[in-house]
Parts: structure tokens; C-alpha cells; sequence
């Protein structure tokens, strides 16, 4: 599994509670693309229309040796999932606090993945509390390493 492209930021502002694997609609110039690693997820979100979910705002650098140049590089792209996954997640998110997000987006046997989470915001409190426990371990690592 080679990861292509990761949201840092997603644990830092949320609670990751389920994680999904999902395929993702996409073009033959955009494979390319992503496979050459040219592709954002930091602003990126999952969205429900009409029983289907949808990534907003990947953005995929257009392929440089491409016939196809007029693709905009931060369309809509469809996810594929199960239908009773879907569900789940839909009933998930139209509970209060829940969202989903892009975590990742992977090659896995030779087909492009993303992993998309259910998570919840955090408060600032808690951004702390984490910031915090990151520090202590790596004062912890560093010690143990000098020792």
C-alpha cells in the first residue's frame, strides 16, 4: 500500500471514530496524476447527494502529457461504496457533530482508494489537551534515545 497523498491536519481537528475504504470516480488523465502523487486533500470534505457520496474540493493537478487539458482539477468526484455503507454513514452524519472527511488517498493493488472517516470536531480544550500528549511522548522518545 503506497500512501499518495494524507490530511495532517484531520487529527488535529477532529475525533476520528470509523474509518472506510472507498474507489474513487475518475478520469484516465487524473489516475496519472494522482499516481505521480499531484493530488490535495487538505481542504477537501465528503458530501451526500441523493444517496451517493461525493468528494468536494480534491484538487488533482491536470496531467502534464495529457490530450485532455480542459478536466478542472477540483470537480466533483464520486466514491464507491456499498450501499448499506452508505447508508450508515448518511444516518451517522445527519446526527448532530458528525462529519466526514478525506483521511487518505492510496494505491492498493493497483487501484487508487481513499480513506474516508467519520469524525467529530474538536474543541480548542482539546486540540491542547493533544498538542500536549504529543509533546510528552517525544520528550519521553528523546530521552530514551539519549539514554
Amino acid at each position: 500500500m503506497k500512501i499518495l497523498a494524507n490530511n495532517k491536519k484531520a487529527k488535529h481537528d477532529y475525533f476520528l471514530e470509523e474509518k472506510y475504504e472507498a474507489g474513487i470516480e475518475l478520469k484516465g488523465n487524473e489516475v496519472k496524476s494522482i499516481r505521480e502523487g499531484k493530488v490535495s486533500i487538505k481542504e477537501s470534505h465528503v458530501g451526500d447527494y441523493k444517496g451517493e457520496l461525493f468528494i468536494y474540493n480534491m484538487n488533482v493537478t491536470p496531467y502534464e502529457q495529457s490530450y485532455e487539458k480542459n478536466i478542472d482539477p477540483i470537480r466533483t468526484r464520486k466514491l464507491l461504496l456499498h450501499k448499506k455503507e452508505i447508508d450508515k454513514l448518511i444516518g451517522k452524519v445527519s446526527q448532530a457533530g458528525y462529519t466526514m472527511i478525506v483521511n487518505k488517498i492510496y494505491l492498493k493493488e493497483g487501484l487508487i482508494k481513499a480513506e474516508i472517516a467519520l469524525a467529530k470536531g474538536k474543541k480548542i480544550y482539546d486540540k491542547r489537551e493533544t498538542i500536549k500528549k504529543n509533546d510528552a511522548k517525544r520528550k519521553i522518545e528523546r530521552a530514551l534515545k539519549n539514554y
